[in-house]
């Protein structure tokens, strides 16, 4: 499986294509994306793996949906989700994490129906994934969550987005002119276009 995630407006891709245009090497540019990734770029993920086993061990121990904080509202929905979910249906990912935040979706609050966000269903399906492999025990489970792994896959995904948006600067030809402008394109920019090619 191959991650790429390269969004331009972070603190990361920022970092990296000011590098680039400032006419660094490409692990100069890497690293200074990476070095800001951090609780606010990059935790979120982490903390919806967090969040979503806390509630389901809750819920297993009073037997009914706790509150949760990763949600969006009713009229924000995230179209990420549906994709998420569609997959998660198609390969029979979905287990008991996520029948319990569908089951806290639907519950009626003094608001508006609790709408889930990305990360909240990234890390809902991925303690799922986990326990529905069969490979892990509970305290493994808790270990990997206490590790943070969902970290570390965002890193790599981001790190192929880092290096897509340091090859797109260095293409342009760009030199650092105290403006930064990303250079748009359909999809995935044509580094990262490039290394799908081998996958």
């Amino acid at each position: 499986m191959l991650c790429a995630d390269h969004g331009p407006c972070v603190s990361g891709a920022h970092n990296s294509i000011v590098t680039a245009r400032a006419g660094k090497d490409l692990v100069s540019c890497l690293v200074s994306g990476l070095l800001t990734i951090g609780p606010r770029f990059g935790g979120a993920n982490d903390d919806a793996v967090w969040y979503s086993k806390d509630a389901y061990d809750r819920y297993e121990k009073e037997g009914h949906p706790c509150s949760w904080n990763r949600a969006q509202n009713r009229d924000n929905k995230d179209k990420r989700v549906e994709l998420l979910q569609k997959f998660a249906l198609t390969f029979s990912i979905c287990g008991n994490t996520w029948s319990m935040l569908l089951k806290l979706k639907t519950t009626p609050s003094p608001r508006q129906i609790i709408v889930l966000n990305v990360d909240g269903a990234i890390g809902s399906l991925f303690l799922d994934l986990l326990a529905g492999s069969g490979m892990f025990t509970k305290e493994e489970v808790d270990e990997i969550v206490g590790i943070g792994y969902l970290y570390e896959l965002f890193v790599l995904a981001r790190s192929i987005g880092l290096i897509g948006h340091t090859f797109d600067q260095k293409r342009l030809k760009r030199p650092s002119t105290g403006r930064c402008s990303v250079h748009k394109n359909e999809g995935f920019c044509i580094a990262e276009r490039t290394l799908l090619c081998f996958t």
